[in-house]
């Protein structure tokens, strides 16, 4: 059994249970640090590991395609082994990716023709060869092609792109039938409910979404620049159809408070690149609020950077690296902000164990939005 469901808050819709994973249990709710080109920016797997404790991480498939590419990675024995990571890995299809590079697309049913951002070259990518390259990628996870819809959106052009999604998730379901694993372990197929910020679209996709029994189910095509409120809106909407017994994936989210409000609403499975992008231009996330390191107001603070999480180095220095350009400056925010998002769902998990998430859900939004 993939998932198994261990309680949910009386409070809330938050739940924890646990993915069952061929490297090793996953506990959720669950955030998955972003390793785009198979390594997460800044930071040493021996720290996602033994620091940060990260039981899953993200790969790319449009990325790792490009560079290093697929004969690479299945001469290595998959990206596990290219990289040397004994746990986890859940690889996002590269629609998003293709949706980012608008202006180098073309979107038709056959799939997506792009040019590459590294040599300009030009290449295909379809259900059925998506999911080859995710096959050969050997990720534990592996996501349907879709195509990301921007925001805004017109109605029109949001229904006949859900339409298309679901064309390619069928084609996608029938090239996975056709083809094995091939390193020896189980990788689980989740689809992607799309439909902008249209309730009726999103009632649509999710209800043909769920039809498929699939192992668990994303919803994509949030947090494109849409309202808060209107995020936390189709959230709700799609998980009232989604499965219970199986996982649910908001891609791409968010804030510690998006991912607060989120678990509320039933949410297990969270990514985004916020952690480490944000780390890298100085912004750091404690369990006491938000660090702009760049501040001089920090230049001769030397309490700790988060008496919890990080003891071990100043404000003060951080703040001097970041200033200096020294590399070290990115590892030791990066790993600040993991260590806190991790830190944050597993405090999550704690409460709806305990059934008292919702109380400590709106006193932790609080701390966790507080600008120091």
């Amino acid at each position: 059994m993939l998932f198994e469901l261990e309680a949910t808050d009386p409070g809330s819709g938050a739940r924890a249970g646990t993915l069952n994973l061929a490297h090793g249990p996953v506990p959720t709710p669950i955030f998955m640090p972003v390793g785009t080109q198979g390594t997460v920016k800044a930071v040493p797997n021996e720290t996602l590991k033994n620091d940060i404790d990260a039981p899953i991480i993200l790969g790319n498939t449009y990325h790792l395609y490009l560079r290093p590419g697929t004969d690479i990675l299945e001469e290595a024995g998959g990206l596990h082994g290219f990289m040397n990571w004994d746990r986890n890995i859940l690889t996002d299809s590269g629609g998003y990716q293709v949706y980012s590079i608008s202006d180098q697309r073309k979107i038709k049913e056959e799939g997506v023709w792009f040019r590459s951002h590294i040599d300009g070259s030009k290449h295909l990518f379809s259900p059925e060869s998506v999911m080859d390259f995710q096959r050969s990628i050997g990720a534990d996870i592996i996501m349907a092609f879709d195509e990301c819809t921007p925001y805004p959106c017109e109605f029109e052009y949001a229904r006949k792109s859900m339409e298309m999604t679901h064309r390619w998730l069928d084609r996608c379901m029938l090239r996975l039938q056709e083809t094995n694993v091939k390193y020896g372990y189980p990788q689980y197929f989740f689809p992607i409910v799309q439909g902008s910020v249209y309730p009726g679209l999103r009632e649509q996709s999710a209800s043909y979404i769920a039809s498929k029994h699939a192992p668990g189910y994303a919803i994509g095509g949030l947090s494109v620049g849409e309202p808060h409120e209107d995020m936390y809106a189709m959230t709700e909407l799609v998980t009232g159809f989604l499965p219970k017994d199986k996982p649910r994936y908001l891609m791409g989210v968010g804030t510690p408070a998006n991912i607060l409000e989120s678990i509320a609403l039933g949410i297990d499975m969270f990514d985004c690149v916020m952690p480490t992008r944000n780390a890298r231009n100085g912004q750091v996330f404690t369990t006491e609020g938000i660090l702009n390191i760049r501040n001089q107001r920090w230049e001769r603070d030397f309490s700790p950077i988060d008496p919890l999480l990080s003891p071990e180095h100043s404000k003060a220095y951080l703040r001097h690296l970041l200033i200096a350009k020294e590399q070290q400056a990115s590892a030791i925010a990066s790993k600040q902000n993991l260590k806190f998002y991790l830190w944050l769902v597993r405090e999550a998990r704690k409460q709806i164990l305990a059934g008292t998430f919702a109380a400590w859900k709106n006193t932790m939004i609080e701390i966790v939005s507080r600008r120091l």
